[in-house]
C-alpha cells in the first residue's frame, strides 16, 4: 500500500467531521475541495452546527452538474444550502479556471473507480492542458443527465492533504486493487500520482 495512505479508525459522520473541523480549526485562511452528491450533506450539517470559525475557509466542489445552482442537482446550491450562512466563501466551477493550492481535497470515489468526474473512459492523467474541464459521463447516469465540470488530476493531487470517503464492500474492492496496483481505474491514477497524505474513511454501510 502506498505509505501516504492510511485507513481512519472510525468512519462516522462525527469522525469524519472531526478531521475536516481540524483543519478548519487549523489557523489561517483553507481553500477546501469537497465532493457532492448524498454522501457528504449529513457531515456539511453536522460541521454547520459546530463552533467553528468559518472566516478565513474557501469551499468549492469537487465537481458539478452543468445547470443552474437552484437546481437539485447542482452540487455548490447544496453546499450552498448547506453552508451558506457560516460564513465560508462557496466559489462555484468555471471552465478554464485556475486552480488554489488546496489545504485539503476530499474525494468520494464510484463503484467504477472514478473520482470527481473524472471516469474510467475520460482517461484521466497528469498531462491535463486545463485545471477545470466540462466532459459528458458515459455512460451517462439516469439520475443525474447533465454535462459535469470537473477539477482535473493535476489540480486535485496539487493539496496538502487529502481524504476519501467510501462505503461498502464493493468499493472497498475498487479501492484495494487500486492500492494493490492490480487496475489503472482513476482511482489508481490518483494513489500513483499522490504527493501528500491521504486518510481514507471506510465503512461497511
Amino acid at each position: 500500500m502506498n505509505d501516504r495512505v492510511q485507513f481512519a479508525p472510525r468512519a462516522d459522520i462525527d469522525a469524519i467531521a472531526d478531521h475536516v473541523g481540524a483543519v478548519i480549526e487549523g489557523g489561517e485562511s483553507k481553500t477546501i475541495c469537497v465532493p457532492g452528491g448524498s454522501t457528504p450533506f449529513p457531515i456539511f450539517d453536522t460541521l454547520g452546527r459546530r463552533d467553528l470559525d468559518w472566516s478565513g475557509v474557501t469551499l468549492l466542489p469537487n465537481d458539478d452538474r452543468v445547470v443552474p445552482h437552484d437546481h437539485i442537482a447542482s452540487n455548490v446550491g447544496r453546499l450552498m444550502t448547506s453552508l451558506g450562512n457560516s460564513g465560508a466563501s462557496i466559489i462555484p466551477l468555471e471552465e478554464g479556471m485556475a486552480a488554489p493550492d488546496f489545504d485539503l481535497v476530499w474525494l468520494g470515489m464510484g463503484a467504477d473507480g472514478h473520482v470527481a468526474s473524472l471516469f474510467p473512459n475520460t482517461n484521466p492523467g497528469m498531462n491535463a492542458p486545463s485545471k477545470v474541464i466540462r466532459l459528458t459521463p458515459d455512460p451517462l447516469p439516469p439520475e443525474a443527465p447533465f454535462d459535469r465540470l470537473s477539477w482535473t488530476m493535476p489540480a486535485l493531487v496539487n493539496s496538502k492533504a487529502m481524504m476519501l470517503v467510501i462505503k461498502g464492500a464493493e468499493k472497498r474492492a475498487v479501492l484495494d486493487a487500486a492500492l494493490a496496483g492490480e487496475n489503472d481505474l482513476p482511482i489508481a491514477r490518483l494513489l500513483r500520482a499522490l504527493a501528500c497524505p491521504m486518510t481514507i474513511f471506510w465503512s461497511e454501510e
